[in-house]
């Protein structure tokens, strides 16, 4: 695994492609994602050492400052982050379960991380502006307190953006609830 990742939201695809051009003509970084979410807004995903990931995203900030959303570099990411994104986290048991929704898909990202690190939490699924209007959400899973302990922090890491919309906390979720988690 990479020692950090960093991400740039651009407003338009045409600017998003060339973003992810120049992020990896500045740095020696890896992109591990480069796509279209709604609604037509722009992701790019890299990975590498933290000085090469904070270069390229850097460079795409400085090169495209008018249309970037929303940026971040986080340094040794939470190792839940990627099954999350991927949709293969699958969680042994459902105590309790956080979902916290932004207006981006950085602002999630970096709030799952710190969600992640605050307590003993599992992310379930990160789900990245795909048919959702360009908003994003998380789901988590844990202890009741530790999971209102991690909601609360990603709540305040999204929102210290202006990118927090929403959060729900709900313990011993229902059987007929869960189903439709994983």
């Amino acid at each position: 695994m990479a020692k950090a990742i960093g991400m740039v939201e651009i407003t338009t695809v045409s600017t998003g492609f060339l973003a992810a051009d120049e992020m990896a003509k500045a740095a020696d970084v890896e992109i591990l994602q480069a796509e279209v979410t709604c609604p037509g807004k722009f992701v790019v995903l890299v990975s590498g050492e933290l000085s090469a990931v904070s270069a390229s995203v850097e460079r795409a900030e400085g090169r495209f400052r008018d249309k970037v959303i929303d940026t971040f570099v986080l340094g040794n990411p939470h190792e839940s982050i990627f099954p999350a994104i991927y949709g293969t986290a699958q969680p042994d048991d459902i105590d309790a379960i956080g979902i916290l929704e932004t207006y981006d898909v950085a602002a999630l990202i970096s709030a799952a991380d710190v969600a992640a690190k605050t307590a003993i939490v599992e992310l379930i699924e990160l789900r990245l502006a795909k048919g959702m209007c360009g908003k994003s959400y998380m789901i988590l899973t844990g202890s009741v307190s530790a999971v209102e302990a991690a909601i609360d922090r990603a709540k305040a890491q999204a929102g210290d953006k202006g990118m927090f919309l929403d959060s729900s906390v709900i313990p011993r979720p229902s059987d007929k609830l869960k189903k439709y988690i994983f």
